[in-house]
């Protein structure tokens, strides 16, 4: 009775009334739900950073053979990060379908990189927000210009446009809420810029994140090379040697490093400047050298070559001298992991394996 008297009083039939009711609770499901989702936003974003934080990679060593990282422990090494070719926001990466969701836009006519730029600023949020990289490239459509994908220019025209996210790092798959972001941020793109979109599912493309992260956590090794010195060396003479054998101090001034045609190799754990060395490791993180580079044999010909000028000696987590047979089931372990990241297509070495092994 009380309904009626206030639909009177309004002037409502009951098929407006009805209306006005289910758009109210429509109006409250919305606003619940976008409560909820920037609630789920907050929480994961404090969960990776929590994981960041505490999860500390795991190094296989001479003594224990090859060791396999766990997923659920992968993350940032422990030690100085100069070790790891981790490549800064300011560097431009090419889209690798291997490793990267990829986006398609296709124009009716050609469009400005300009326009397209003008819309793509308001995606600086992304980077911050997320640790996945994304990347765009367009098809350049002049004239007097090879077909070919390139970094978006401002003052040339495009037919298509590709939009890409990493699936996977050293710090796991991507999350949902990333993803998804991303994938709904390239639809309102597609929507702006009047253009046809193909893109695969978000269920799709977690699934091949998680792929990805299991083939990368398995290959995801570390070597290490242990020299026990058998009297303590002055940093100044240890210094010396370390540099006549072509190593660099690196910029903490802890950390040794060796370079070949300007790439890291290998590198040692921090060492203390203010007191005599005692003990020497040498790391090498496998997947971001390539197998022709022959890292493991050079690392371990300058631990043979620093032991010996050093009066030390090539031992094992437990300070137990390094076995042939040892470096023998190094060797043999190293060829079926060398060959399995090449059967994953993701080469030792190679720009897609720094961008997963990151």
């Amino acid at each position: 009775m009380y309904v009626e008297q206030i639909m009177t009083m309004l002037g409502l039939s009951d098929l407006q009334f009805a209306l006005a009711v289910i758009g109210v609770l429509i109006l409250l499901l919305v606003a619940t739900i976008n409560i909820k989702n920037a609630y789920a936003r907050k929480k994961a974003r404090q969960q990776i950073e929590h994981l960041s934080d505490d999860r500390f990679a795991r190094e296989p060593s001479f003594g224990q053979g090859l060791s396999e990282m766990d997923a659920s422990e992968r993350s940032e090494p422990s030690f100085d990060d100069s070790l790891y070719h981790s490549q800064s926001a300011s560097e431009k990466f090419a889209i690798d379908p291997r490793i990267d969701c990829v986006i398609t836009l296709r124009f009716d006519e050609a469009i400005s990189g300009a326009e397209i730029l003008e819309e793509l600023s308001t995606w600086d949020d992304l980077g911050s927000q997320s640790s996945a990289r994304w990347i765009c490239e367009g098809l350049n459509a002049d004239v007097d210009a090879a077909e070919s994908w390139e970094e978006l220019n401002p003052e040339a025209t495009y037919s298509e446009l590709q939009l890409a996210i990493q699936l996977a790092s050293r710090r796991g798959p991507i999350s949902v809420l990333d993803l998804s972001d991303f994938c709904s941020r390239a639809q309102a793109l597609a929507e702006t810029l009047g253009s046809q979109i193909d893109m695969p599912s978000v269920s799709t493309m977690l699934d091949s994140a998680k792929e990805l992260d299991s083939m990368a956590a398995e290959s995801d090794i570390q070597l290490s090379i242990n020299i026990l010195f058998d009297e303590p060396c002055p940093w100044g003479n240890f210094d010396a040697l370390m540099r006549q054998r072509g190593f660099k101090l690196g910029r903490n001034g802890r950390q040794y490093e060796y370079y070949s045609n300007g790439v890291l190799m290998f590198s040692s754990t921090d060492l203390d400047p203010n007191r005599t060395v005692t003990q020497l490791t040498l790391l090498l993180d496998v997947p971001l050298v390539a197998q022709d580079e022959r890292a493991f044999e050079r690392m371990l010909d300058e631990g043979v070559e620093i032991a010996q000028a050093a009066h030390g000696r090539l031992v094992d987590d437990n300070g137990i001298n390094l076995s042939e047979a040892a470096v023998v089931s190094i060797r043999q372990h190293l060829d079926v992991l060398y060959a399995n990241l090449e059967k994953s297509g993701v080469p030792s070495g190679s720009s897609t394996a720094s961008r997963l092994f990151s």
